[in-house]
């Protein structure tokens, strides 16, 4: 009877057990694809966005739910959204490019922006993205990601090739077009190669703006033209002048001028011939002997 009674329980148990596993392993398969899935959201991860910064992601993120692809070139028409692509000549999986309606990473920068301000304030490429005159606030790579906010732009490359440039959602995750062959996509922050960061404002700017004029016109750590080349403009640029001084004495293109302007959004000097305007600024205060702090 002992015998007949530990043979029924060690039965009950085993058919316990076989059928407790199907439904724990299914039960595991269940939950991968929900990780996965809060893993993918794209949306505002973290607190601190302005409502501005919180529209840019919705745009953004709205691409990405409707399968945007990644086009090179695309979304620099003559007004923000998605466009047809090029072929990139360093990139064979850019083949199909000229077929598919999207963006490249300045392109869907561009564009979120400009649907968060209600207009076409982040015009250019990643570079020129990331110097915007129009910035709250500015990041280094050494100061990582922990003073950033969801909405502020992300930039990969050195100072003279910023190369590429994405939207922080927060939680160490962002929002980009990364690349021809895929659609717009949610990813981890990738910290090699990584810049900095700059937090937009989208609201009035502030100091004194100016516009250049020619291309691959380079600015300096210093103002003299055997400095150290910080970037170079590749077309006419809309900058933000702290402050001028007389220095080095340079002539281009038929001018000769020895003013030169502090950016203070690329920590660097241009020569004022590029500057449209007169040859000294009107309305700039001068340096003096010492760049004040940026603003």
């Amino acid at each position: 009877m002992v015998r007949r009674t530990s043979l029924i329980r060690t039965l009950i148990a085993l058919l316990a057990f076989l059928f407790w596993a199907p439904v724990t392993a299914a039960a595991a398969n269940t939950a991968t694809p929900v990780q996965r899935a809060s893993a993918d959201t794209c949306g505002v991860l973290a607190p601190g966005a302005s409502a501005a910064a919180e529209r840019a992601i919705a745009a953004a993120c709205a691409e990405v739910a409707a399968g945007t692809w990644y086009t090179w070139g695309g979304g620099h028409g003559a007004q923000p959204g998605p466009t047809y692509g090029q072929v990139d000549p360093t990139d064979p999986d850019s083949e199909h490019d000229p077929e598919r309606l999207g963006f490249d990473c300045s392109g869907l920068v561009r564009h979120a922006y400009a649907e968060a301000a209600g207009s076409d304030i982040l015009n250019g490429i990643a570079s020129q993205q990331y110097y915007t005159h129009r910035a709250a606030a500015r990041f280094t790579a050494a100061q990582g990601l922990a003073p950033l906010v969801p909405g502020d732009l992300l930039a990969w490359g050195t100072s003279r090739d910023l190369h590429h440039i994405a939207i922080y959602l927060g939680a160490g995750k962002m929002v980009e077009a990364k690349e021809s062959g895929t659609r717009l996509m949610v990813s981890d922050v990738r910290l090699n190669g990584y810049f900095g960061a700059v937090r937009v404002n989208t609201g009035p700017v502030t100091g004194h703006i100016h516009q250049t004029w020619g291309t691959d016109v380079w600015t300096k750590a210093e103002p003299s033209l055997g400095a150290a080349r910080v970037y170079a403009f590749p077309y006419s640029t809309t900058i933000r002048v702290q402050c001028q001084k007389h220095a080095e004495r340079v002539t281009s293109d038929g001018y000769t001028n020895d003013v030169w302007s502090y950016l203070p959004d690329y920590k660097a000097w241009v020569t004022n011939i590029y500057i449209k305007g007169p040859a000294w600024l009107d309305g700039v205060p001068d340096c003096g002997t010492t760049v004040p702090p940026t603003p």
